[in-house]
């Protein structure tokens, strides 16, 4: 099952997803009820956790309808909606916490001259963005800053989206804790230094890369969440980015260096976890600081997830 949020007379709707339209989820309840006959609680709002595992209070009834639809192709015909139609919504508005990983690819590692090392020799790196003004929508507009405007990078990931508290959690718990997954395009400024004429300090480095992950609408999220029940194994994903139509990464979340049920494990090892945070995975190799390649105003990415579906977003001037 996949669910997206959408814009509708101005006002956020629920909807469940498909490749090229979606069905709101009010009206698939009604068309449900009168082919079937079968008496539904009318679900209603756009927070999709509701829908979701592990504690939605509507997850049985969307999971009903959603493999309804899917076993009865063209029954929505009356109510879907083309994608190109309406206006996607990032499918979390408000995370309590954004999460991301750095440096979970050997092939990201090694393209940037780093060296890999085994997992039981390191730890996840974890850095937050500023939800507020970095969390962006699919179609949307990325702005490249004018303060910084010629190192701009791609990077996508898989989104772990929480669906339960979690605190202390074990390895083996740990995807019990999931809601769902999404597509993230954590977008980068890959040399961003603020004041250049500055005294050089020790932590310079690493406040510059830091730093040069917030700029506004740097985070584009979605176009949906793949319910978690749905996907039981998250490490068996195609990841692909296409820039302009040309593709730049093509990996498998299989190669991740720390898989998500220990991402989740370790993080909630140290800060507890809510409903709604999202956890961004890291990138693969194929991003274009290795072949010092950048986005330009106008550019348009495509960042895929097999099973999910596909991040649109265009770069625009800030």
């Amino acid at each position: 099952m996949r669910l997206c949020r959408f814009e509708d007379e101005k006002q956020p709707r629920a909807a469940f997803y498909f490749d090229d339209h979606i069905v709101p989820v009010e009206a698939a309840v009604r068309v449900y009820q009168e082919r079937t006959h079968k008496k539904l609680p009318i679900l209603g709002g756009d927070d999709l956790l509701e829908y979701l595992p592990p504690q939605g209070k509507g997850f049985r009834d969307a999971k009903e309808i959603a493999s309804w639809l899917a076993d009865n192709p063209g029954a929505a015909d009356g109510v879907q909606k083309d994608l190109s139609s309406i206006r996607l919504l990032t499918p979390i508005p408000r995370p309590p916490k954004l999460l991301l990983l750095a440096g979970n690819y050997v092939s990201h590692i090694e393209e940037g001259g780093g060296v890999a090392v085994t997992r039981q020799k390191t730890f996840p790196y974890v850095f937050m963005k500023p939800i507020a003004t970095t969390l962006n929508h699919p179609d949307a507009s990325i702005p490249i800053p004018s303060s910084s405007p010629n190192y701009i990078d791609w990077e996508v990931e898989l989104g772990v989206v929480i669906g339960k508290r979690a605190r202390g959690v074990t390895e083996t718990d740990a995807l019990r804790h999931v809601a769902g997954y999404t597509v993230v395009n954590d977008i980068s400024d890959r040399k961003f230094r603020p004041n250049p004429m500055r005294q050089l300090r020790e932590s310079d480095s690493f406040f510059d890369w830091l730093h040069g992950k917030w700029h506004d609408g740097f985070c584009p999220v979605g176009p949906c969440i793949r319910s978690a029940d749905s996907l039981p194994d998250p490490q068996q994903l195609r990841l692909t980015l296409k820039v302009n139509g040309d593709l730049k990464q093509n990996s498998s979340t299989a190669e991740q260096v720390f898989f998500v049920a220990a991402v989740v494990a370790f993080i909630s090892s140290f800060v507890t976890l809510e409903p709604g945070d999202i956890i961004s995975t890291g990138t693969p190799g194929g991003t274009g600081a290795a072949k010092n390649t950048f986005l330009k105003v106008g550019d348009r990415m495509d960042a895929a997830i097999e099973g999910i579906g596909v991040l649109r977003n265009q770069m625009v001037a800030g």
